[in-house]
């Protein structure tokens, strides 16, 4: 083979090749946030950054101004007219999404979901944890502290989020069958995204139900506000507070005991994960059994739910504070 023909035949494959990674790159991922700005979503923005770097695809996330359906409907119907090429989101309301949701999909979208198991339009919903046994640690830990019996209340982000009320479930049927003696106080309420919610409910709960002993939150901003109200009114001890949370955000209360433990998942590796299989899907990767993810692990996969999960659960607690981020 003469230089010409080589260097003609070596800049056909440069050029290809340089084709591939820029429609790789071309690639559009976007995750919406349940709400911009609290910081297990900022948190998970930076997993879904981080994949797409990974990955070489353009992916970032947005978020609603509330917890409101309608704004995460709007920012659908916008990526939708965007031509974007994968849409992952945490529903606030499952069903209020799922019209928007399949109109993405006729449209060639890829639809993935987080905490929304069985979202009809979804290509895969991804959990972090596996939802049965995460309830049961939670009930777990709360008898363990309490002795296996009292009251209890749970806070959800909404009475529409479908993930927080499928734990809340979960929670209620293996607390009793093992521990018949414990009991919810009054039903359960929609705070666990909002400090000052969940501070309030809190401090009204106290009065009206004497034996409340422990609060368990589905939702990173409720074990806060209960630890503060906890911290105000010297309950130390006598009200025990759960949760999931940003473990940066709940140190003081953490270390001061007002919060007695997170239980809890990092909402980097979601995001992480959500954008790593967006990209697996787009460039026409078969996700099946076996399938892993870096630095999360292998995945249990249902391929007649949709769904692929994991059990990374993150025990936070005085002990290891200071080595979380």
């Amino acid at each position: 083979m003469n230089k010409m023909v080589f260097k003609k035949l070596f800049s056909i494959l440069l050029l290809s090749c340089c084709s591939h990674f820029a429609l790789a790159s071309d690639y559009e991922v976007v995750n919406i946030s349940k709400i911009d700005g609290m910081p297990w979503f900022n948190r998970m923005a930076g997993g879904v950054i981080q994949a797409g770097k990974d990955n070489n695809v353009n992916a970032y996330q947005v978020g609603p101004s509330n917890t409101d359906a309608p704004q995460q409907v709007k920012l659908i119907e916008d990526l939708i007219a965007k031509k974007v090429n994968a849409i992952s989101i945490v529903p606030n309301d499952a069903n209020a999404l799922e019209p928007v949701l399949k109109k993405a999909k006729q449209n060639g979208i890829v639809i993935l979901t987080n905490e929304s198991v069985g979202q009809p339009s979804a290509d895969w919903d991804i959990e972090i944890i596996d939802n049965a046994q995460f309830a049961a640690d939670y009930v777990e830990e709360v008898a363990k502290t309490i002795g296996g019996k009292g009251g209890y209340v749970l806070y959800v982000g909404g009475l529409t989020v479908p993930q927080h009320n499928l734990w809340a479930d979960l929670f209620i049927n293996y607390q009793k069958k093992h521990y018949p003696e414990m009991f919810e106080v009054t039903s359960r309420m929609p705070v666990a995204e909002n400090i000052n919610d969940a501070r309030r409910t809190t401090l009204d709960l106290v009065k009206a139900y004497p034996e409340l002993k422990a609060v368990i939150s589905f939702g990173s901003q409720g074990p806060i506000g209960a630890g503060l109200a906890v911290k105000e009114k010297r309950l130390k001890g006598k009200l025990n507070v759960f949760g999931m949370m940003i473990p940066s955000q709940a140190a003081s209360l953490i270390k001061s005991g007002d919060i007695t433990m997170g239980i809890t998942y990092d909402p980097a590796s979601a995001g992480y994960a959500l954008a790593y299989v967006a990209a697996k899907v787009l460039k026409g990767e078969k996700i099946e059994e076996g399938f892993s993810i870096p630095n999360i692990g292998s995945a249990k996969v249902d391929q007649e739910k949709r769904l692929l999960q994991f059990h990374n659960v993150l025990r936070v607690t005085k002990e290891n504070i200071n080595e979380l981020y």
